[in-house]
């Protein structure tokens, strides 16, 4: 604390959260000295010494018994999971209100007869473990994948075009050798996900926990309105946790225009990956862990939920 002190003598007070952000901090915020309500009427967060960030939004500080000001949080309730995060936090999510966003985890960029991606492969079991606890939580999944439709090739734009041409051959809707089909288009194989995850989407679709949403370009929110938009607020969810390929491209750029809408965005780093050379994947972790929300892995996931069950147990 001392050094921090220090340092933070020459820069003006209102830096210091950058200052924070960098690597010689290790991303660690100072933590509060009193707890701080940010945000607005309807969509708020608050912020305790203990390190707890409630993102719940289930009372404002000063006008509701469990948040009187007080420095110590509440305790959880059964509707809310408290999840470790990077920076020596921990969130508290409602629930109802979380989904698990899961991008791309299709054929496509996985598949080893279609790509080279190890760190992508890699992703799949710690993706796996962690889905059926969250759904037992009640918390949703959501399948975020290309599945494009004929139509949609049409409004493609030059730039998104060229960049899924190969020497200008190829691109979007070009048949793949091999019976995976037309490129990301909606029905083929290449446009399902890759292996045990396409089956585990489907135990989830007949256990009513998981959905599966299209999109055509590289954000799953971009423009006024997509599917993804649109089901999110039909559901009243505020809170998103990511996984998915490729880290630096669909799925920060999903992440970004969810944190520009006011979503809040936790990304699941052991569930996450990327084919760009090296120092891609380290700045969407510094950045979403500085910037646009928090970073946590499926490990801490599970024993929130963990903790969450014994809980409730202990209370029955």
């Amino acid at each position: 604390m001392e050094k921090w002190d220090k340092e933070c003598t020459s820069i003006p007070f209102h830096d210091t959260p950058v200052l924070a952000m960098s690597t010689r901090h290790r991303g660690e915020r100072p933590r509060v000295e009193e707890p701080v309500e940010y945000g607005n009427a309807s969509s708020f967060w608050i912020e305790y010494p203990s390190g707890l960030v409630d993102l719940s939004r289930t009372g404002h500080l000063g006008k509701d018994s469990n948040h009187d000001g007080t420095p110590t949080p509440p305790p959880t309730s059964a509707l809310q999971l408290d999840v470790p995060v990077d920076g020596n936090r921990t969130v508290r999510v409602n629930k109802e209100r979380t989904a698990l966003v899961v991008i791309d985890m299709q054929n496509f960029f996985l598949h080893p007869d279609l790509r080279s991606h190890p760190t992508g492969l890699k992703c799949v079991d710690p993706l796996l473990a962690v889905i059926p606890p969250l759904r037992a939580q009640g918390i949703k999944v959501i399948w975020l994948n290309w599945g494009l439709t004929p139509h949609e090739l049409t409004t493609i734009p030059p730039a998104l075009s060229r960049s899924f041409k190969k020497s200008g051959r190829g691109g979007f809707g070009s048949e793949i050798p091999g019976n995976f089909g037309p490129l990301l288009m909606r029905g083929a194989f290449n446009s399902e996900l890759y292996g045990p995850l396409q089956k585990e989407y489907t135990r989830g679709a007949e256990l009513g926990t998981d959905v599966w949403i299209h999109k055509n370009r590289i954000s799953g929110l971009w423009g006024p309105q997509s599917s993804l938009d649109l089901y999110l607020q039909e559901e009243g969810f505020t809170t998103l946790m990511f996984c998915g390929v490729n880290a630096d491209q669909c799925v920060l750029g999903t992440v970004l225009d969810s944190y520009f809408r006011g979503y809040d965005c936790l990304l699941v780093k052991d569930a996450i990956a990327t084919t760009s050379p090296e120092g891609g994947l380290e700045n969407v972790l510094y950045n979403v862990g500085g910037s646009y929300g928090f970073v946590t892995n499926t490990s801490r996931i599970a024993e929130a939920v963990e903790k969450g069950e014994l809980r409730r147990k202990d209370n029955v």
